[in-house]
């Protein structure tokens, strides 16, 4: 009897944490990234894409060429980043990953939240499934003004489609 307790108990646990508060990953709250600034440490020279601000556009197109999208040069431990220009607790962050092509080049992708600008920040979640165009993770209230997508430790393209995020601003912070 004890042990059936003990795993009603501990599947309750899984449910709740599951179920964390703030971070269902159903729409109805505002995209904090839509009014940040974004940058990156390249551009792919290509007329009118690939910039930083084509992930903060609203627009969830996988295919690049619709321009749409982000795109680096070729760089070791390539970054993109959003100043959401306030510091917030972040319960979310969705990233659209292209489809058109190279969907696999944003496998071992960091997202990282924090209040340094230089993307050194603590990491919410790593890409390790590539089973969706949208990559959902959940980032517990991680408190911070910058949302990094770094993939670190090799040289690589990074292209994002949209990183949504979402959370409630922290009072007494500006």
């Amino acid at each position: 009897m004890a042990l059936l307790t003990s795993l009603l108990l501990l599947g309750f646990l899984a449910l709740t944490q599951a179920q964390t508060p703030g971070c269902s990953l159903q729409s109805g709250v505002n995209d904090l990234a839509l009014n940040g600034v974004a940058s990156q440490i390249s551009d792919l020279q290509l007329p009118t894409m690939g910039y930083a601000k084509n992930a903060i556009d609203d627009v969830k197109d996988t295919t690049y060429k619709d321009g749409s999208c982000t795109h680096t040069t070729k760089t070791p431990n390539p970054w993109w980043q959003v100043d959401l220009q306030q510091v917030y607790s972040i319960s979310k962050v969705i990233i659209t990953n292209r489809l058109d092509c190279c969907s696999d080049r944003l496998l071992g992708a960091q997202v990282r939240i924090g209040n340094s600008p230089d993307n050194n920040n603590p990491v919410c979640g790593t890409v390790t499934s590539l089973a969706s165009a949208t990559l959902p993770f959940c980032c517990n209230g991680m408190v911070g003004q910058y949302i990094s997508v770094v993939i670190p430790g090799r040289s690589e393209y990074l292209t994002l489609c949209e990183v949504e995020v979402y959370g409630d601003r922290v009072k007494g912070c500006h």
